[in-house]
């Protein structure tokens, strides 16, 4: 099982997006999405320093929500 992470592109530069995501930023390879569109101000799921694919801001609110509730799971565990 893998783990994409929910970021949106702040900054674009040839196949290399700088993103942000809970106030961490990287620098995200855009290679796989070649074929795709992506803007600025876009929501793509990120895993290992990939973005495998573009989402709605609603499904990234949703997956960051929900992480939220594994993480108070955790701790109360």
């Amino acid at each position: 099982m893998c783990l994409a992470i929910p970021m949106q592109i702040v900054q674009i530069e040839g196949f290399d997006a700088r993103c942000s995501a809970k106030g961490i930023e990287r620098t995200v390879s855009l290679f796989m999405l070649q074929d795709e569109p992506v803007d600025v101000g876009d929501w793509v799921l990120v895993h290992v320093g990939y973005a495998i694919q573009t989402i709605s801001p609603e499904d990234a609110r949703q997956a960051w929500e929900l992480f939220e509730l594994m993480a108070e799971d955790d701790v109360s565990a």
